[in-house]
């Protein structure tokens, strides 16, 4: 077997890459990296330098993990910045690290595949090997859905919990049967909500797949952009992303756009799984009642049942999720750091872990669903 370090994902053909990738993940198909790193969202310059690893035998891909050594810690919504500025404070250099993940996306999923134990280890023993001697302070992977859990807890690995809120198409034919299993005052909230943005004389168009042409883009792109300068930030992505992304994946794509008399006046970006829709892009440039709302959360919901989708990933954080019907849901990391930082860490996550986990179940309470 071979271990290789790839500086750019078009060093692997793609079909070879996907092989090993679910089908119904889109995040993780080298279309979706490729779109990222030839866009230039992901190279040395932004701090993104891909160090994708893989295992070849005879010709054939063994395993794989996407990796970027990165020299801050922007775009990972799993915060660290504590662990750096103590490490540095200690007069030690947190940057660069390693960190296996979906670049500026908070989506659970499969990070390291392999075949066989023996292609996981070799990769993993790799990075660590680099761990010990200094080449970098730590090593990050985000929000895995667990298949590489006990490989990396044999190994010292740190678990650290998350939460976010999904919410779960439970065989609905329509919006009225998830009203249906809601209290009544949350039914009165949720259709007053509906009704104010109907009422302003909003209205919405989806499109889908090849639906999305490069005019849908140039339409599209000025309110994602928005959503970044209103914090007076430079978006994560250029538009270039947004096009190549649709060249290679369109299948995967919805867009939907809200229209104030013929007018876009916001937009939203979904991606499709086997049975989960992920809302992942919203910006809107005019203000407008529950706008925001109605085009990320309830527009979504809707897509979930006319598609027959059991679940819907509409994001990091958001408190407001939970009376809307999205669940609390715990999310998980793992790290690996130098010595001295790794116990000091193990400590803070074992205290951290205890409140995340009250977290979850005190947020239950907040579920506008009714408790017969």
């Amino acid at each position: 077997m071979k271990l290789l370090n790839l500086h750019s994902i078009d060093q692997l053909p793609q079909a070879q890459w996907d092989a090993l990738v679910p089908a119904g993940y889109p995040f993780l198909r080298h279309a979706f990296l490729a779109a990222l790193e030839r866009s230039g969202a992901t190279t040395t310059a932004t701090g993104w330098q891909p160090a994708h690893r893989v295992v070849e035998r005879q010709g054939q891909l063994q395993a794989l993990l996407p990796l970027y050594e990165k020299s801050h810690s922007y775009g990972e919504y799993v915060f660290d910045w504590q662990w750096a500025e103590a490490w540095e404070r200690a007069g030690r250099r947190y940057y660069p690290k390693y960190l296996a993940a979906i670049p500026f996306s908070p989506v659970q999923g499969p990070r390291l595949l392999a075949s066989d134990i023996d292609s996981a280890a070799l990769i993993l023993d790799g990075l660590e090997v680099e761990l010990e001697q200094q080449r970098v302070s730590s090593l990050h992977l985000l929000f895995n859905s667990g298949e590489e859990d006990a490989w990396l807890r044999s190994r010292g690995w740190l678990q650290r919990l998350g939460c976010q809120f999904h919410w779960r198409n439970q065989d609905y034919a329509e919006f009225d049967d998830f009203l249906a299993v809601c209290n009544s005052r949350k039914r009165k909230n949720f259709r007053k909500e509906r009704q104010a943005v109907s009422e302003q004389g909003i209205s919405f168009r989806w499109l889908a797949a090849e639906e999305i042409d490069q005019q849908a883009w140039e339409l599209f792109y000025p309110f994602y952009a928005a959503t970044y300068l209103k914090r007076g930030q430079s978006p994560y992505l250029s538009q270039r992303f947004f096009t190549q992304l649709s060249a290679a994946m369109p299948q995967a794509l919805r867009l939907v756009f809200a229209l104030h008399q013929g007018r876009e006046v916001a937009g939203a970006l979904f991606l499709v799984g086997e049975d989960t829709l992920y809302g992942r892009y919203w910006g809107c440039l005019d203000e407008y009642d529950r706008l925001h709302f109605e085009t990320c959360f309830y527009q979504g919901m809707e897509r979930c049942i006319a598609e027959g989708l059991a679940r819907f990933d509409a994001g990091a954080q958001g408190e407001h999720k939970l009376i809307r019907g999205f669940e609390p849901v715990l999310t998980q990391s793992w790290h690996r750091l130098q010595p001295g930082l790794h116990e000091a860490v193990a400590d803070f996550l074992r205290r951290e872990q205890v409140g995340v986990q009250r977290y979850q179940q005190q947020a239950r309470e907040f579920l506008p669903y009714r408790r017969d």
